[in-house]
């Protein structure tokens, strides 16, 4: 019988590429997907997966569907990776990114509590909840300083998450992840935003790129590296919590200037610094230390900065083309 693993928010970036992982793992992968998203199954279908899962409908925000969706997976892990995960949008939605992405981790746990505690859970935090950084490179033992309803709503979700694991002595983890892109992820995150703009200029569709603050500092790592930190944890003996990082930060002007390099462009041709696009509380600075990842799961990341976004322009440029090809 195949091990089973369900997991919440499998139509985004990291769920798709955690399902990919899974599945050449010889799991059985259920996606609990709320009938909102249902048109979102894009990435599932670009990573040629969208056959080998099963969905599921549901949503975090409704217990009973959880637990319904538990029964019927009956899975040995969890991973949650459901969330309103815009930080610009948090400011704007923060009641429903705070029922999703902070009590959305809490039903899931009661989920697990009340129907089998024996599955080994996943909860999806973010460098986020760093904000206000209190300390130069920010490891486990950081104190937090959250900037953002998106933040807030995620440190919720972490610290239930420890709550649940000392409480109910369920195997529960929280990956404190940073920064991690791919060609498949949302158009919105400035990576991606970037990235498709470079196509779009290099192409002749477009001539200019706003940007808000280019000169935050983000450690930046590949989605596909950070999934496989996600597995390793639930695999320990024990459950515990781990700094998901590169170890590298980079600011946005830098990592605009790979970008545009790559197809034999400058930014300072394209890139207009628009107030629009700023924060109303900025995280200017985020470097995660992954030591503890590296020598308890063996965890690190393999991509660099600069193969990443050479990555992701090219999987523009290709889109881009076709776009134009069927105009």
């Amino acid at each position: 019988m195949l091990k089973g693993a369900l997991i919440t928010g499998i139509t985004g970036q990291d769920g798709a590429y955690l399902a990919q992982l899974l599945l050449k793992k010889g799991y059985k992968v259920y996606g609990l997907m709320p009938r909102r998203s249902s048109s979102m199954t894009w990435r599932l279908e670009y990573l040629g997966i969208i056959n080998k899962v099963e969905i599921i409908e549901g949503d975090v925000t409704d217990l009973s569907s959880l637990i319904r969706a538990i029964k019927k997976a009956t899975p040995a892990e969890v991973y949650n990776l459901a969330a309103q995960s815009f930080v610009g949008t948090s400011w704007e939605q923060p009641v429903l990114t705070a029922q999703i992405t902070g009590l959305g981790v809490l039903n899931i746990l009661e989920a697990i509590r009340l129907t089998d505690p024996s599955i080994r859970f996943y909860q999806a935090s973010t460098s986020e909840m760093f904000g206000l950084i209190q300390e130069q490179k920010q490891s486990e033992k950081t104190p937090f300083y959250p900037r953002s309803p998106y933040a807030v709503a995620k440190l919720y979700g972490h610290w239930i998450t420890v709550n649940y694991r000392e409480s109910f002595k369920i195997f529960a983890c929280s990956g404190i992840l940073f920064n991690h892109e791919s060609p498949i992820r949302g158009i919105e995150f400035v990576t991606r935003k970037v990235t498709d703009a470079v196509a779009r200029i290099k192409l002749g569709l477009q001539k200019e790129l706003r940007l808000g603050n280019i000169d935050a500092k983000r450690d930046w790592g590949f989605a596909g590296d950070y999934v496989e930190a996600m597995w390793m944890m639930l695999q320990q003996e024990a459950p515990d919590d781990y700094v998901i990082a590169t170890g590298r930060t980079t600011t946005v002007r830098e990592m605009c200037d790979i970008a545009f390099k790559h197809v034999g462009l400058f930014y300072e041709d394209h890139v207009v610094v628009d107030p629009k696009f700023y924060r109303p509380a900025e995280v200017d600075v985020l470097l995660g230390t992954p030591d503890k990842a590296k020598e308890r799961l063996g965890w690190e990341a393999r991509t660099t900065l600069e193969e990443l976004i050479q990555m992701m322009v090219d999987a523009d440029m290709e889109r881009v083309r076709a776009e134009i090809k069927n105009l």
